[in-house]
């Protein structure tokens, strides 16, 4: 990997972990939102049930992005440097709180009745604060090169001579 980008450290075969797994957490958070305004559109059980069952596997899912997601913050000083990756962290820490806290609300008491209106309005909040932690996840990749490796992949340097 060229020495001028940031690089990341979890990674199998050179392949960076924590951008494979974080459309898991942000799918089943915004489908949380998605379910609980289906509940408020039908009042049955069911959609909130399945808010549940999006947030804790939400919840899992972010831990999970978050020990990868550190280990990169950790592992090389270059990711430290840009106020981004600050912003992605502390934000997605926050979001995460805030999906738990909802998810605690809903386990404690009766989950229907925690949808409406603070159960939907805690959700709508994850789903904008992972807006902006994801703006600021592509201004680390694709702005700071973050885990991009330079060197040309052999197989498709193959194909682009044969072209």
């Amino acid at each position: 990997m060229n020495e001028h980008n940031p690089r990341s450290t979890a990674k199998v075969a050179g392949h960076p972990l924590h951008p494979m797994i974080v459309p898991f957490p942000i799918a089943f958070l915004v489908s949380a939102l998605a379910t609980d305004i289906g509940y408020l559109n039908t009042g049955s059980d069911g959609w909130a049930t399945a808010s549940m069952w999006m947030l804790g596997a939400g919840i899992s899912m972010a831990l999970l992005a978050a020990v990868l997601g550190l280990t990169d913050f950790l592992g090389d000083r270059k990711i430290r440097m840009h106020r981004a990756a600050w912003l992605h962290m502390v934000g997605n820490v926050i979001a995460v709180a805030v999906a738990a806290v909802n998810f605690y609300l809903r386990a404690t008491g009766d989950a229907a009745a925690a949808i409406a209106p603070a159960g939907v309005t805690l959700s709508a909040a994850v789903v904008l604060i992972l807006l902006f932690t994801g703006w600021m996840g592509w201004e680390l990749v694709y702005r700071h090169r973050t885990g991009v490796s330079e060197e040309p992949d052999m197989a498709s340097a193959r194909v682009e001579t044969r072209r």
